[in-house]
């Protein structure tokens, strides 16, 4: 599914990448840049990187076993389904182990995704 507000330089990134979870890192961008379309992505610090009023989340590409997604200031975020892990002073990781995994968690990232831009907005 091509979004409007996909990034094509995050596309050749992830092409030159060949990470093995490719697909799954793919439906997680999906889901996040569908969620609002105001949300835009870029390469920062060497990771795809969503962006809506500053940075929001970026995938951390070292790990090959599992797709992981910093969002960099996790704790300010409402997360009532506990996706996010970590107990740190802002960041918290999402984690998606499999395809199914994502889909089951994919209400779950839309609304820490959501309460990510209500806060941003208040």
């Amino acid at each position: 599914m091509k979004l409007n507000n996909q990034n094509p330089d995050v596309d050749a990134y992830l092409s030159a990448k060949g990470h093995p979870m490719n697909a799954e890192i793919q439906r997680v961008r999906e889901i996040i840049l569908a969620t609002d379309p105001r949300i835009t992505e870029d390469i920062k610090w060497s990771a795809p990187t969503f962006i809506y009023k500053g940075n929001m989340a970026s995938y951390f590409m070292n790990a090959k076993k599992h797709v992981s997604l910093m969002f960099h200031k996790g704790a300010l975020i409402q997360d009532d389904h506990g996706l996010l892990e970590g107990d740190g002073k802002e960041g918290r990781n999402a984690k998606f182990q499999s395809l199914e995994d994502i889909e089951r968690k994919k209400t779950a990232l839309e609304q820490v995704v959501r309460a990510w831009i209500k806060l941003q907005d208040e």
